[in-house]
Parts: structure tokens; C-alpha cells; sequence
């Protein structure tokens, strides 16, 4: 006889009736979840990491806005700060996360609120790579953000630049 374990033993979460646990298989507990939602089974409910759940999707929702902004500045500073060097990627990006940011603040109009938030930590990212991908110092571009949601949004970028 063998000491060794069975090679199919199952444990207590991966048991087919067992509820799903939400460290052991955060798929099958979300589903699960939204189960018992559905089923008015509020009973059953992992409440506090249904809650934590649920503010991350908030905190992703504003980390989306973050990012796209992010690109967007990240163009514009390298637009305006080497003129020699404007790329046609560089409008069609930042065209593209244009895009992005007013659908996601057409998804999430309660986020207009925090834009100047989302546009204050953007900019601390866009002026980081901008240095990178430029090879222009740090204190060489703005500490703070010099353009006003106007134009993050709006002002027109050539897509066939001179």
C-alpha cells in the first residue's frame, strides 16, 4: 500500500453543493453570488466581500478615467513641448482615449465629479512618460497640469501634422 495521497481528492470548495469560497475561487463566489442576488436570497450573502467588491468596481471605474487622461495629457505635452517631432499616432491616440473618457463619464456621470481629481493624477503620469519617451527633463515640463478640461477634451489635433 501506498502513504500517498489520492489523486483526485476533492476538498470542501471544490465540491459541487459546497458554496464557493471567496479566497478559494473568486469566479465561482462572484457567480454565485449574483445567484443568490437573483434568487432574493439575501440570507446567504457574503456581504463585507460582496461590499469590497463592489468599491472596487468603483475604484477601477475612476482608475480607467486616471489612465485614459494620462494618454491624453501624455500626447499633448509631447505635442506641445517638441513641435519637430508631432507625430499622426500621437492625435490618433489622443483622439482615441478622448474617446474612452467620455464614454466612461457617459457610463459614470457621478465621476464628473472627481474629474479635476482624475485629471490632477493623470497629469503626474503623463508628465513622467513624456519625460521618458521625449528624453525631456522632468523640470522641464509643468509641475501641474497647464491645460483646462476644455482642452484635454476638445482642442483640435491635426491627424496629418507639418
Amino acid at each position: 500500500m501506498s502513504n500517498a495521497a489520492p489523486l483526485h481528492r476533492r476538498d470542501q470548495t471544490s465540491s459541487p453543493t459546497a458554496e464557493p469560497t471567496y479566497e478559494a475561487d473568486l469566479y465561482a463566489w462572484a457567480m454565485r453570488q449574483a445567484e443568490h442576488l437573483r434568487a432574493g436570497n439575501l440570507g446567504a450573502l457574503d456581504l463585507q466581500h460582496l461590499a469590497e467588491e463592489i468599491e472596487s468596481v468603483g475604484k477601477s471605474e475612476f482608475g480607467a478615467l486616471v489612465s485614459n487622461l494620462a494618454v491624453v495629457l501624455q500626447h499633448m505635452l509631447k505635442w506641445d513641448y517638441q513641435p519637430g517631432k508631432r507625430t499622426r499616432s500621437w492625435a490618433l491616440s489622443i483622439d482615441e482615449h478622448r474617446v474612452r473618457v467620455r464614454l466612461i463619464l457617459r457610463d459614470n456621470p457621478s465621476l464628473k465629479a472627481r474629474v479635476g481629481d482624475a485629471v490632477k493624477d493623470a497629469h503626474e503620469l503623463a508628465v513622467r512618460r513624456a519625460a521618458r519617451e521625449t528624453r525631456l527633463r522632468l523640470d522641464g515640463l509643468p509641475a501641474t497640469c497647464p491645460y483646462p478640461l476644455a482642452d484635454i477634451l476638445d482642442r483640435p489635433f491635426p491627424t496629418d501634422p507639418d
